[in-house]
């Protein structure tokens, strides 16, 4: 269900974007980098957080690390990880394929500024085996992302 979301996401925003179905589990940044050949940098993991109340997504690249003195001071209080099961329950996705396509309903998302470190990544497509390859500028632009600075430098 959550991967067919992010297909009618793509079928009616962006029907040039291929998705792509991996026959291994992609779930962790290492086996998603090994698996479409790429840099552990190049995917574009998506964080499920909380700050109080306010759900919302950021996308940074996968080696990056969220820093917690950034993020709190751009999203105004302490920001805390979602369990699996309430990413579950925001996003529809599962943990290891949530992206910001294809949501139950909208919700803020956020690209970190170390996305911009590369020409194309490739973000988790709603299930574990599933991607897609696109440009970050895209991907903001696709989800109506703000560009944040939120993850520690020097990945």
């Amino acid at each position: 269900m959550s991967l067919e979301s992010v297909r009618a996401f793509f079928a009616a925003k962006a029907p040039d974007i291929v998705l792509i179905e991996l026959a291994q589990n992609t779930a962790t940044v290492a086996l998603a980098a090994e698996g479409h050949g790429v840099t552990p940098g190049q995917i574009a993991k998506t964080l499920s957080l909380r700050v109080g109340e306010r759900n919302f997504l950021v996308v940074t690249r996968g080696d990056a690390r969220l820093d917690n003195k950034k993020a709190k001071a751009v999203f105004g209080g302490k920001v805390r990880m979602l369990s699996a099961e309430e990413v579950v329950a925001v996003t529809g996705h599962p943990v290891g394929g949530v992206c910001p396509f294809g949501l139950p309903t909208p919700l803020p998302v956020y690209c970190d500024i170390s996305l911009r470190d590369f020409d194309e990544v490739v973000p988790a497509a709603g299930s574990t085996n599933s991607a897609v390859r696109i440009s970050p500028h895209r991907m903001a632009e696709l989800v109506d992302a703000a560009w944040v600075d939120v993850c520690q430098s020097g990945s």
